[in-house]
């Protein structure tokens, strides 16, 4: 299902100095390739010399092959697209990997307020941004409200104890906003089982930081302005040990009669968002978390946000097009999280 990639868009650029010399006695090695529906990059050294690039490469791959077979909405016959598939509201129990990133996903849907939501494919298609296809009109209020019904974690599910349950037989789940974020953190891992502690990895976006760069820094991790059609640099945060995720709501829109109508929608109103934040970038202690936390702070917008930053310690950076300007200017506001982490 490759437009459940709008679920979740993220907006990163890796600034050059993540691909300088490696010191003397140190091998770089720098890989690429495609899955769950987009690409992943990896840098890392190993400062032993004893590892090849096919032994990272299967690792990476065995990683990744996991991952896919457990929560890909892509493939058919991954363990949630079976979920998805059946039509019954009896408990499931599902593989420990599975269940821990929907009890991180049930754990941001509360701490946000409801902004992240691993169920509203009922109001992305009913908006335009699924597999239907975009549509020239807003909908009806009534639609909303019968797509919103079909739709938001306490609606259509209950997870605890290791087990899925439908409340709604036709409830699905989509893993988009949050399952790139846990394979990066799972090929993490399994670099690090090879010996590995100074690696860069990015799947679709996000991004899972560990140790230093070649040049012995903080990976130096660039974050896009949030500008339609151009790829310029608003801000370089230096991450070590650290999940990064971005997401924005300025390339997937449609208009009506000069209304914007934003593909980032708010679970709680059925909407898309119409405040003025336009991207929003969160560091976290894993790349799941950064991802989750990015789609929920976006859909918060920043006054919101904040406040939801502050009480549960969250590291956030957003990005707000300024009032009464063009939508070319921007300004940067950050939680006191994220400041002591740049300190």
């Amino acid at each position: 299902m490759p437009a459940l990639t709008k679920l979740s868009r993220r907006h990163f650029l890796i600034t050059p100095v993540l691909l300088a010399a490696c010191k003397p006695g140190t091998a770089l090695f720098e890989l690429s390739g495609s899955t769950m529906g987009t690409t992943y990059s990896v840098v890392a050294r190993d400062t032993s010399r004893d590892l090849t690039r096919g032994d990272l490469q299967t690792a990476i791959d065995t990683a990744l092959a996991q991952v896919n077979a457990q929560m890909s909405n892509w493939d058919a016959n991954s363990e949630i697209s079976r979920f998805n598939a059946q039509g019954s509201t009896a408990p499931v129990q599902v593989s420990a990997e599975l269940a821990e990133v929907m009890a991180a996903a049930d754990q941001v849907n509360g701490a946000s307020l409801g902004r992240f939501d691993t169920t509203i494919g009922p109001l992305i298609e009913l908006w335009g941004f699924g597999a239907t296809g975009q549509r020239a009109d807003a909908p009806a209020e009534a639609e909303i409200a019968a797509a919103a019904a079909r739709a938001g974690h306490g609606n259509t599910l209950n997870i605890a104890d290791g087990a899925l349950q439908k409340q709604q037989a036709d409830a699905q789940v989509y893993l988009a906003a949050i399952g790139k974020g846990y394979g990066a953190d799972r090929v993490g891992k399994a670099l690090e089982s090879l010996g590995i502690t100074d690696y860069m990895i990015e799947i679709g976006g996000d991004l899972y930081a560990s140790g230093r760069n070649p040049d012995g820094l903080p990976w130096q991790i660039g974050v896009e302005t949030p500008e339609s059609g151009a790829r310029g640099l608003m801000d370089v945060v230096g991450v070590s040990n650290l999940g990064v995720a971005s997401s924005g709501d300025y390339r997937n829109y449609f208009e009506v009669d000069g209304q914007r109508f934003s593909h980032v929608l708010d679970p709680v109103t059925g909407r898309p968002i119409t405040h003025r934040t336009a991207s929003a970038t969160v560091l976290a202690e894993n790349a799941m978390l950064a991802d989750a936390w990015a789609t929920a702070m976006l859909t918060l917008g920043r006054a919101r946000g904040l406040e939801v930053a502050q009480q549960h310690d969250i590291a956030v950076m957003f990005i707000d097009r300024v009032a009464g300007t063009s939508d070319l200017q921007f300004e940067t506001v950050t939680s006191g999280a994220f400041d002591a982490l740049r300190a």
